[in-house]
């Protein structure tokens, strides 16, 4: 066997070996959190780099350490286990105490989707006794997680305690010194969908989800946002609208109903709610949540942006109602649970396509509640499953279709 074809099978071998190692992500931001893929680092001390699947060239610190690139799959799958290969090379002699960081973040958003920080060759590397002119060899994996947006990067650099390594080319970087690495095409998940019918009678704004109008429209019940498992507690929401408003109704399993803050725009996502997001251009980007607590305290804002300029002022002009079956407040008593209904002005949303809606249109949007299991334990629900702990995570709303 030539030594080629003998580096290609270490190379499988490796690959193998690391994929079946594999732990759980860890969604925490930064190159401080280096749990998500430790000991799991494989690589060599090589010549010359194998083929590699993205090239670089970039540099840090005024040319002394090379990023030739990596290997890399094309295309990935929600909840697959892949494998990325690094090389480097040093041309002079690197700092001493700098670590390796990897993040795989949303191409589009910047969102961090993966923390894949870990210590290169299980720490038998480390950046100050890189040999000049050799290649470094790094092989790790990298979980996609399940409802991962369509498209990835890979972003990798050095890090020692609040500092980065600076890279030399801005063009070659995200503007906090993290090289662009590979992207990664993630296989499209279908997203639900919510069919809303017209309604000729609009319901009465009262808390109780016995008019007869609620008949007309669909029930769905909510699952975990994390996961999409079956909830703890139940709750199922319905939709109706007219010309002049989306009407929502939400109807929560509660043994415990309770809720302390009183005035509007009081953070109650902090406690027990319900919520509705919309983005009804669908751009990503502008959108409006809605909360309702059991005290009937109201959040509404509107952001330009991923949860960026969150703008409380603005007024969604919901009316709302909430029935509580049991007592609120009072924990020594066991509680049915509570229900809620929104009126909410379809003509005060942001960038909203057609008013009324026709038949046709499609919005993204999201259903939530934050329920507080024993006043200790957070179960957050959806309509749409994020795979992430962020009711903003627009890449997973689903769609909401006017019949």
């Amino acid at each position: 066997m030539d030594r080629q074809s003998a580096r290609g099978l270490s190379w499988n071998l490796l690959w193998v070996l690391i994929a079946a190692t594999l732990s759980c992500r860890d969604e925490q931001a930064g190159p401080k959190n280096r749990a998500g893929t430790a000991r799991q680092s494989i690589g060599r001390l090589l010549d010359a780099p194998p083929p590699l699947t993205f090239q670089s060239g970039g540099t840090w610190a005024n040319g002394t350490i090379i990023y030739l690139g990596s290997r890399a799959p094309l295309s990935v799958k929600p909840g697959q286990r892949i494998v990325l290969g690094h090389y480097f090379q040093a041309q002079a002699r690197p700092p001493g105490g700098f670590g390796l960081f990897v993040h795989v973040v949303d191409s589009v958003t910047g969102q961090l989707v993966v923390n894949a920080d870990h210590e290169i060759q299980e720490g038998q590397m480390p950046l100050e006794s890189w040999p000049i002119g050799k290649v470094i060899e790094d092989v790790h994996a990298v979980p996609i997680p399940i409802g991962a947006p369509a498209q990835l990067r890979v972003m990798l650099g050095f890090w020692h305690g609040d500092q980065r390594l600076p890279v030399d080319q801005p063009q070659m970087q995200d503007g906090q010194n993290r090289m662009l690495g590979p992207s990664l095409a993630v296989e499209s998940e279908s997203l639900p969908e919510y069919h809303v019918v017209r309604t000729s009678k609009p319901p009465v704004i009262d808390g109780s989800l016995n008019d007869p109008v609620w008949a007309k429209a669909r029930s769905v019940q909510l699952v975990n946002s994390f996961d999409g498992r079956k909830t703890s507690v139940r709750t199922e929401a319905r939709l109706l609208y007219d010309d002049q408003h989306l009407y929502v109704a939400f109807d929560c399993e509660d043994p415990d109903v309770w809720g302390t803050l009183m005035k509007r725009d009081d953070p109650i996502y902090n406690e027990e709610v319900v919520e509705i997001f919309i983005d009804a251009n669908g751009d990503g980007r502008t959108y409006n949540e809605i909360e309702v607590s059991p005290n009937n305290t109201v959040f509404d804002a509107y952001f330009p942006a991923r949860r960026q300029g969150m703008d409380t002022s603005w007024d969604s002009g919901v009316k709302s109602a909430v029935r509580v079956r049991g007592t609120i407040n009072d924990p020594s008593d066991r509680d049915e649970g509570w229900s809620v209904e929104m009126a909410i002005p379809i003509q005060r949303l942001a960038e909203v396509p057609h008013v009324p809606p026709r038949p046709g249109d499609r919005w993204r949007f999201n259903l939530y509640r934050l329920e507080h299991l024993d006043r200790q334990r957070v179960e957050g629900q959806a309509f749409s499953p994020l795979y992430v702990g962020d009711f903003h995570h627009l890449p997973r709303f689903g769609w909401l279709v006017f019949d």
